[in-house]
């Protein structure tokens, strides 16, 4: 098949819209997507110091080249969580990925900042769990302690679609009342934004290929059966049998958001006995989950404040 726009052989069918398009032509239609994301949804503003939180795999790795692309300042935080060889492997992607759009690096290593990687705390909480828990602290600790304005993300359609379809399965409307493109700023908390919102998972891995991108293809050894991959599954069911699915129902969802934003009642939030940083209880959930008597030290000296 050829490509819709210039003839040329095509690099990729796409199924919503329905078309064909040679590599340079999907590259484009890409890099506008989210562009047309970042302005729609008002992600990111003229000189704000924006911090992308990469993983080693394709999302982070894609939404930072093309962040560069369109001539976003970015500095990356890779957070190595200490799980063997699939965390040194990682690290080392992060590296490549970084050096390849000439994009500062720092890396917060678990293991040394804790002293135990993600599998090692003795807890009663499922692993998955507290990880996501360490993971959204120090993001979130890091760009405060160094003055950034955004976290970027590189979550996609397809994670935004699990994600809610998951929570509404489940009812689990506190989440349900904050997810979106965009998560704003408040107090100790930095603003947080998905450029990738629109675009699909596997326009991300075309665009990896496209531009040569080498990620990490392994996954998580805990995420192994995970429930999100089993709804990411039954959702790409119904994609194939009905192009553009995925997109409407995370519309759908955008609209209908202010539902469960009137049932959740907001907390009043206090600053941790420990960390001092945002909590709805007397310590934090990070502080309680290590068992921490001090703060962890996020701040990089060589920034200036």
């Amino acid at each position: 098949m050829k490509c819709r726009f210039c003839g040329k052989k095509a690099y990729i069918k796409l199924h919503h819209p329905k078309m064909y398009l040679c590599r340079e032509h999907f590259m484009e239609y890409f890099e506008r997507k989210v562009k047309r994301t970042i302005e729609k949804y008002r992600l990111l503003g003229k000189g704000e110091r924006i911090l992308v939180a990469v993983s080693g795999g394709k999302d982070s790795a894609v939404v930072s080249y093309v962040l560069k692309k369109l001539g976003y300042d970015i500095e990356c935080l890779h957070i190595n969580l200490g799980i063997g060889e699939y965390s040194a492997k990682s690290e080392e992607y992060t590296k490549k990925q970084s050096e390849m759009i000439n994009s500062k690096l720092h890396i917060v290593r678990i293991k040394e900042l804790l002293g135990a990687g993600i599998g090692e705390l003795k807890t009663s909480r499922p692993t998955c769990s507290y990880c996501g828990i360490t993971k959204r602290y120090i993001f979130n600790k890091f760009a405060h302690d160094n003055s950034f304005d955004v976290i970027v993300t590189g979550h996609n359609l397809d994670d935004e679609a699990s994600f809610i379809f998951s929570n509404i399965m489940n009812w689990n409307t506190q989440y349900l009342a904050k997810q979106g493109p965009l998560l704003p700023g408040e107090g100790k908390f930095v603003k947080k934004v998905k450029p990738l919102y629109e675009v699909t998972e596997r326009e991300v891995v075309a665009y990896a290929l496209a531009v040569g991108i080498d990620y990490m293809l392994e996954e998580c050894p805990y995420s192994r059966g995970a429930t999100t991959l089993s709804y990411k599954e039954i959702l790409n069911q119904m994609e194939e049998k009905r192009p553009g699915t995925k997109m409407n129902f995370v519309k759908g969802y955008l609209r209908k958001r202010y539902l469960f934003e009137q049932e959740v009642e907001k907390r009043e939030l206090k600053e941790c006995e420990v960390c001092g940083m945002p909590s709805s209880g007397e310590i934090c959930s990070f502080c309680r989950v290590w068992r921490l008597k001090k703060p962890v030290e996020l701040e990089v000296k060589e920034v200036k404040r």
